[in-house]
């Protein structure tokens, strides 16, 4: 299956797997060309996807062939360029700048971990694009692609190791 990912501005992007296409929320700066960490932009192409996070002590273990994972309390991602760690996930407290995925929103109560600056991984090229739960207006994101809880509640149990997100401008 292939999602799409679209928008003429970033208040009026779409994410359509073939039921229709559901309101999105992107990165600030749109969708285009991804040239440094914490650029907000939503960058344009193809990316695989990976895996699933959830927060298990706020919503029920999600119904999905891929790689799956409850969330712990010192879980981060790591955003520092030069850190040897960079895009990665790894354990908070960490020694350089990290993005806790245990939250006090719910943004991140159910995460796909889109396939972005991973194989390899290149310094200072962003990091963490997710697919994550939007805000209830949906102001955009840091560069991540965000969908109401309900829909993305439903993507999760369709998607499967050979799916891809194609990020169009």
């Amino acid at each position: 299956m292939e999602l799409v990912v679209r928008a003429d501005d970033p208040a009026k992007a779409v994410l359509d797997w073939g039921s229709g296409a559901r309101r999105a929320a992107i990165g600030s700066a749109g969708i285009g060309s991804k040239r440094a960490e914490g650029d907000g932009v939503t960058p344009v192409g193809a990316f695989p996807i990976r895996r699933v996070l959830y927060r298990s002590d706020r919503i029920l273990r999600p119904r999905t062939i891929l790689p799956l994972a409850a969330i712990e309390r010192d879980d981060g991602w790591c955003d520092a360029p030069l850190d040897a760690a960079y895009n990665r996930p790894v354990k908070l407290p960490y020694r350089a700048s990290a993005e806790a995925l245990w939250r006090e929103d719910h943004f991140y109560d159910l995460v796909v971990i889109l396939g972005f600056n991973d194989a390899p991984v290149v310094s200072a090229a962003g990091s963490a694009i997710f697919l994550h739960i939007a805000r209830s207006d949906f102001r955009p994101t840091r560069g991540c692609i965000a969908l109401a809880a309900n829909d993305l509640l439903e993507l999760v149990p369709l998607l499967g190791p050979n799916d891809t997100i194609s990020i169009r401008a």
